[in-house]
């Protein structure tokens, strides 16, 4: 499988971003224009998101793989850092475990190597998102107001909908919400039993947790340095789930310092 991605920089390590649920590559487009100059990134759009291909089922697994044989295709036997926010967080974490002559340094955001079902909030914006009926649809801002009930918040809202895109007079969702919705619990779940008897990953982490969030916090460290002994966790102030979008140059200053350390 061939994901979308879009890569830039021309000096410097190469550095892949992948997005969580419902995220696209270009999510992480304003960090990766603030590495341009020291690193070589590479915005990835995960399958049954974006324009990459849809699939039949969601596999951890399988995703982890999708993406090594696309980080192999653009670099070779070229070492990545690569940098997984929440749902794309437990993609790059099986990534190192299953190929760590892939991965130089890895950065996990505000996620662990667990099962993570207490977002629910998820069923509701898959199920809302799915009974929009686009034929009625004349406007993205009639699609923002038919989704207030299901988002209240403006930016989760927006974050949801950059997911609709006109095709000829109408409208479709990129996201595979049919496979998405059906396979929630393996999305928030972990493969424990897929990576039991794989040695830990013995390279670099950066750990990115947001203050406001309880997807990566203290209860998360055993489990995460179990697989990762190398963690080093920064609790970002100020920070909910969306780590990248709420505090970008507090994000961006930690991987600058990752990409240029010795």
């Amino acid at each position: 499988m061939r994901l979308h991605h879009t890569s830039t920089g021309e000096t410097g390590p190469r550095i892949a971003f992948c997005h969580g649920l419902f995220g696209q590559g270009r999510n992480w487009s304003q960090i990766a224009k603030g590495l341009e100059d020291v690193a070589r990134p590479t915005t990835f759009d995960l399958p049954d998101h974006g324009r990459s291909p849809w699939t039949e089922h969601f596999d951890y697994v399988d995703m982890a793989e999708v993406l090594a044989e696309n980080l192999t295709a653009i670099g070779g036997e070229e070492p990545w850092i690569v940098v997984g926010h929440s749902m794309g967080g437990k993609v790059v974490m099986l990534l190192a475990l299953l190929h760590p002559e892939i991965v130089d340094r890895l950065v996990v955001v505000d996620m662990a190597p667990v099962d993570s079902s207490g977002g629910s909030e998820f069923r509701g914006y898959i199920d809302g998102m799915a009974a929009l009926d686009l034929e009625r649809i004349g406007s993205r801002a009639e699609a923002d107001a038919a989704m207030t009930p299901v988002a209240a918040d403006p930016g989760v809202r927006s974050f949801l909908l950059q997911n609709l895109r006109r095709e000829g007079t109408g409208w479709r969702w990129q996201a595979n919400l049919e496979v998405l919705g059906r396979d929630l619990d393996r999305i928030t779940g972990w493969p424990a039993e897929r990576v039991a008897g794989l040695a830990p990953f013995e390279g670099t982490v950066l750990w990115l947790a947001g203050e406001r969030s309880a997807y990566a916090d203290e209860a998360h460290e055993g489990a995460m340095r179990a697989l990762f002994p190398r963690t080093r966790r920064v609790v970002v102030k100020g920070a909910g789930h969306w780590v990248h979008s709420e505090k970008p140059d507090t994000t961006l200053a930690a991987l600058r310092a990752l990409v240029t350390a010795d």
